[in-house]
């Protein structure tokens, strides 16, 4: 997007109402309407928060460990991989969103294979649909089924390195 398109988007999203605050555009959310990259930058940042705080069970005082591992963790590489082991526990609804974020057109990652970048956005957008939704328990549920896969993998590399 060009700077001047980025501006004009910006003032409409930024439009005042009648006393001046910001106007809200949207009452509801409805996550079947949502863009599925919408549905990802939402179940990102659930992911981020869930991994940040269950890190907190294993490291309280070393901020640039946890930071390392958190980073680690969230990858596109390591949410690819974690969405493989947790597919069999989807829902027909999850995998229909996980699909619809995969195989969405965007940008992928310098970091990731296209492969693994588009797995990690499904998995994203099915965070994002369930936060969204305000079904937290399936979440947490989905959100800790992928941690624990993701932190025994680190831990049997670590084991192997030596």
């Amino acid at each position: 997007m060009r700077f001047e398109q980025y501006k004009k988007r910006l003032a409409e999203m930024l439009t005042p109402d009648e006393a001046g605050a910001v106007q809200v555009r949207y009452r509801d959310v409805d996550t079947r309407r949502l863009n599925p990259l919408v549905l990802a930058y939402v179940g990102d940042a659930c992911y981020h928060q869930f991994v940040r705080r269950e890190l907190l069970k294993y490291e309280q005082n070393d901020v640039h460990l946890l930071h390392d591992l958190a980073v680690q963790i969230v990858s596109a590489k390591w949410q690819a991989r974690a969405c493989r082991t947790i597919a069999k526990m989807l829902t027909e609804e999850e995998q229909k969103i996980f699909r619809r974020a995969r195989n969405h057109k965007s940008h992928a990652s310098r970091t990731a294979s296209f492969s693994e970048y588009h797995s990690s956005t499904g998995f994203e957008a099915i965070l994002g649909s369930l936060y969204l939704d305000g079904d937290i328990e399936r979440l947490e549920q989905i959100e800790g089924a992928a941690l624990h896969f993701v932190m025994e993998e680190i831990m049997k590399a670590q084991c192997a390195e030596g």
